[in-house]
């Protein structure tokens, strides 16, 4: 798969700006209204939304960064930049769930705020685009194998539920306003609350999935196998003396140690450590790059060197 300079680079782009401009938008629209019409859960909303745009930057610096091809220094490529992002934006919402957890618990101890309509309107247009936003960075994401899309993506549906939250917390202190039934207007806080505890579990699963990359976590038996099979069908393999696979994120590389016939020569085994090479390349779009290391096959003795 090209890394530089093509459509799918520039989709993945595009959808990072997309978020960051529509994160700077809803922060300042939540935020405004939320103050304007004293709504605790509507402004803890807005928080979460200004700690995603500093997140969307993020996977923005992070794109460019993993789009950049392997060099002297990184031989291995620079996708594991998009998991560096993945745990920023991990961090990011990790405080900013704190405090919004930390301002609801204030509101219960205040005296009850009474939000208007408009309050409970910014928030379900916030699940709205939101909500569009997750289900077109997830497609993209999984497509591209981008963890820092996915990222943004699941920081989005983090977004849908506080927004969600806060919306339940508003429609209700305005029934409580309604029917005169004073304990309800406190919903407003306790839904700034719940939305800290959604946004700091959203947070721990993505710094959680990001960190597994980054410490080179293995990838599941079933995965490697299929590679191992894959390699084994390739003629002129004898057998597969073992294999690893590197997860970048968007990307794999596979480092492989072939047995192959000891009587051929140099160049026969040399052309079969191409093929294995070409073919798993060809087979995986999602594998970058192929490390074949070619072992002699004693026939007689059933084992390789």
């Amino acid at each position: 798969m090209a890394l530089n300079g093509n459509a799918e680079e520039r989709a993945a782009r595009t959808a990072a700006w997309l978020g960051a401009v529509v994160n700077v938008l809803l922060t300042v629209g939540k935020g405004g209204i939320g103050w304007w019409t004293g709504s605790r859960a509507l402004v803890a909303d807005a928080v979460h939304s200004a700690a995603d745009v500093v997140s969307s930057a993020a996977v923005i610096i992070g794109l460019r960064i993993a789009a950049k091809p392997p060099d002297q220094d990184h031989p291995y490529g620079h996708g594991k930049a998009e998991m560096i992002s993945s745990i920023l934006v991990g961090l990011l919402l990790m405080g900013a769930g704190i405090d919004v957890g930390v301002g609801g618990v204030r509101g219960l101890w205040s005296p009850p705020s009474q939000p208007h309509v408009a309050a409970a309107v910014a928030a379900l247009v916030g699940i709205i685009v939101k909500e569009a936003l997750f289900r077109y960075s997830y497609t993209l994401g999984t497509r591209l194998r981008s963890r820092s899309l996915l990222a943004s993506a699941y920081d989005h549906r983090s977004d849908v539920l506080s927004s969600a939250a806060a919306l339940a917390g508003i429609v209700l202190a305005l029934v409580g306003r309604r029917v005169h039934v004073w304990w309800l207007l406190y919903s407003d806080p306790l839904a700034a609350i719940l939305v800290s505890l959604l946004i700091l579990r959203m947070a721990v699963e993505i710094v959680r999935d990001a960190s597994r990359t980054l410490m080179d976590t293995a990838l599941d038996d079933q995965a490697v196998e299929g590679f191992t099979r894959f390699v084994e069908e390739v003629p002129g393999v004898v057998r597969v003396d073992g294999l690893r696979v590197r997860d970048h994120g968007r990307y794999l590389i596979i480092d492989v140690k072939i047995g192959v016939r000891a009587e051929i020569s140099v160049a026969e085994g040399h052309e079969i450590a191409a093929q294995v090479k070409r073919r798993t390349m060809e087979a995986y779009p999602n594998v970058l790059d192929v490390f074949v290391h070619v072992n002699p096959y004693f026939e007689q003795e059933g084992r390789g060197s």
